[in-house]
């Protein structure tokens, strides 16, 4: 059930062309806080049933610095490869920091892990849960768009179980593959193990 005092309002669109395409950036409001959440267009997604999205927790770390600690950056370019592949879909770029955390739990959440502790054992020594976050804006900004299929380009069960509890009708999972190295090894170990996240790990 999606929360019925929450809405989106898109303020603006713009073009923006990407080593990967030439994508639509729109920025969307929301009237539950101050956090401008995005959606990443490229193509006719206005209605499209089965149309190919990922729905992609900002990741500063990831998405900015190419930190190798974690998976995002590398998710986030091969959703936006995959899509313009496809010739269309979305990727909704959610302001949730960190699993929701935010950056600055997050940095001492690192620390943590640092010193022993994996990614989930690092949230809750911090007093936080595994993992906070929240699809509702995801699934207003696709009611917006009057789009009513997805295949979700996605590792995480419990995000496609999220959207569905929304009513977002997810058809299909794409799977995305990333790179196993030292740094970020122990990371998607944990991903797997203890957050049933779909990866194939050597």
């Amino acid at each position: 059930m999606m929360e019925d005092d929450l809405t989106v309002q898109r303020m603006a669109c713009a073009r923006v062309p990407a080593e990967e395409g030439e994508f639509q950036l729109c920025l969307y409001h929301n009237s539950r806080d101050d956090k401008e959440h995005l959606a990443v267009v490229l193509g006719e997604a206005e209605g499209v049933p089965d149309l190919l999205v990922r729905v992609h927790s900002e990741c500063f770390t990831g998405d900015v610095l190419g930190s190798r600690r974690c998976d995002c950056g590398e998710q986030l370019h091969q959703a936006m490869r995959l899509i313009a592949e496809a010739g269309r879909g979305m990727i909704i770029y959610l302001r949730q920091e960190g699993r929701g955390i935010g950056l600055l739990n997050k940095l001492r959440a690192y620390n943590l892990q640092d010193s022993g502790y994996d990614t989930v054992e690092a949230n809750l020594r911090l007093g936080h849960q595994a993992d906070e976050r929240d699809y509702t804006v995801a699934a207003r900004i696709l009611q917006d768009w009057h789009v009513p299929s997805i295949r979700l380009m996605t590792n995480n069960p419990s995000k496609i179980e999220s959207l569905r509890a929304l009513g977002v009708n997810v058809v299909a999972r794409v799977p995305l593959q990333v790179s196993v190295h030292a740094d970020n090894a122990g990371y998607l170990r944990t991903k797997a193990e203890r957050m049933r996240h779909l990866l194939s790990l050597p």
